[in-house]
């Protein structure tokens, strides 16, 4: 069966078409530009989300020449926006996962975090949907439906109003492995009586589709990262994965039974396949690429192609801790700033970005420890996928400070990859989870240079600087 798969993520849209005999024959990518604006906030242009699916859908399909027999996508998430649901037209700019605004919405609530993290597995943050959800009701436009990203632009293709158990299951207002919105938990957001898409299982056909050629099913939804970790075969609880793009994303399966963290995770559906819920444990790094185009806006690295190039071998004694949009899990610190110690009059730029990429990794390497701390099973080696992968400077520092091999996903389209087995899933049950997953093999394994020692030593001092960068109480 050969298939349309869409990627919509924050700084861009892939598309490819899969098929099953000869892999990828058509790949297409358009950017998008989220804009970052003062007090936290980070918008993207609906319309622009729309066009770019629509055109790296038609030019993968065109690149492919081949009939198409499903459309997939994948989704970023926790971005929200205001439509009306009888025009289709969007009310709102969308509200991407990375905005801060709702961090009031989220303090008046403290007193119920805990039923928030137990319930929902999820940590009161605006880094989920609910908030924003929220805080565009309370300031900017109370007419339409207010739903996560996926929704308007599956409502664009199929003319449904869904979402998928993964991008529900990211919104602080549906119960962990319930398929139905909590009444409850919508209420002390003030969004009760809105009105709110179905929930479909990611195995699902949820609608049809004219847009990239003749009609075909569209299955398989599901949010980028749970995709990712589909692709990558991680199907036992204890395996795990890093994704590295605008920000890193680490999720662990945790089989058949939420595991609640007590070490700053959150707890999801990774998916709902035949009926069955599977869940995972994730942490996020916000900025990962996105740090890097830092770097590169102040003229240190033409861009991410020259990481390699031109970090040193040491850094000099140069620490970075990059929390340039706050420090997500296992912190939850969004006031956190970003910084650098260690610079003296022979600091170069390699020294900076060996220890920007080395800061990185210190971030996963927290995660993996909270994974470690909170599940039955610690992790042995992680896979990963992302533009990133790319820098083996960044690759080898993630396996030094990790302590645990590194092995790289061998395709560049790993999200689209799983969305496209899901939606293979959805016209074929009778193949089963794995059998639309296809097998690899690593590109490149990084093997822990660094002793255990000198990993601890390393992130000992890293911690103590990102202790810094955030204010304590009482201060």
């Amino acid at each position: 069966m050969t298939v349309l798969a869409i990627d919509q993520g924050t700084s861009g849209t892939k598309a490819i078409v899969v098929d099953p005999a000869e892999g990828v024959v058509g790949i297409a990518e358009v950017a998008v530009h989220p804009r970052y604006l003062d007090g936290g906030g980070v918008e993207q242009d609906p319309r622009e989300l729309l066009d770019s699916v629509l055109e790296a859908g038609r030019a993968a399909v065109a690149q492919a020449g081949r009939q198409i027999d499903a459309v997939s996508l994948a989704n970023q998430g926790e971005t929200v926006l205001a439509w009306d649901p009888v025009t289709g037209r969007a009310l709102t700019q969308a509200i991407v996962w990375q905005d801060r605004r709702a961090e009031s919405i989220c303090a008046d609530l403290t007193e119920h975090a805990a039923e928030f993290a137990c319930r929902t597995g999820l940590v009161l943050d605006p880094y989920f949907s609910a908030p924003k959800m929220a805080w565009l009701r309370r300031n900017v436009e109370r007419d339409g439906v207010v739903t996560t990203s996926d929704t308007w632009l599956l409502h664009q293709l199929t003319g449904e109003f869904v979402t998928d158990a993964t991008t529900a299951s990211r919104s602080l207002v549906v119960g962990l492995g319930e398929n139905t919105w909590s009444a409850d938990l919508l209420a002390l957001f003030e969004l009760d009586g809105e009105r709110l898409p179905d929930i479909a299982a990611n195995d699902a056909v949820i609608g049809t589709t004219s847009a990239f050629g003749p009609e075909v099913p569209v299955g398989g939804i599901v949010v980028d990262q749970q995709a990712a970790l589909l692709a990558e075969s991680c199907f036992e609880a204890g395996m795990a994965k890093c994704t590295f793009g605008t920000g890193a994303f680490l999720l662990a399966n945790t089989g058949g039974t939420p595991v609640l963290s007590t070490s700053g995770l959150t707890t999801s559906v990774a998916w709902r396949v035949a009926g069955d819920d599977t869940f995972c444990v994730d942490g996020q790094v916000y900025t990962a690429a996105s740090a890097v185009r830092w770097l590169a806006s102040l003229g240190i690295i033409a861009g991410a192609h020259e990481l390699d190039a031109v970090a040193a071998t040491d850094s000099g004694g140069v620490l970075c801790v990059p929390a340039l949009a706050g420090l997500a899990a296992p912190w939850w610190e969004s006031a956190a700033t970003a910084s650098f110690s260690g610079m003296t009059l022979s600091t170069d730029r390699g020294h900076v970005v060996l220890a920007l990429l080395q800061g990185i990794a210190a971030q996963i390497g927290e995660l993996v420890a909270a994974v470690g701390e909170g599940t039955a099973t610690p992790l042995t080696r992680l896979r990963a996928d992302g533009g990133l992968t790319q820098s083996t400077v960044l690759m080898q520092a993630v396996a030094d400070v990790v302590q645990v091999p590194v092995d790289v996903y061998p395709s560049a389209h790993a999200t689209a990859l799983g969305a496209a087995a899901l939606a293979d899933l959805s016209l074929h049950p009778d193949k089963g989870l794995r059998g639309v997953v296809p097998s690899w093999k690593p590109s490149s394994t990084y093997e822990p240079a660094w002793d255990a020692g000198r990993a601890e030593d390393f992130r000992s001092s890293w911690r103590a600087l990102a202790a810094t960068t955030y204010p304590r109480e009482g201060t």
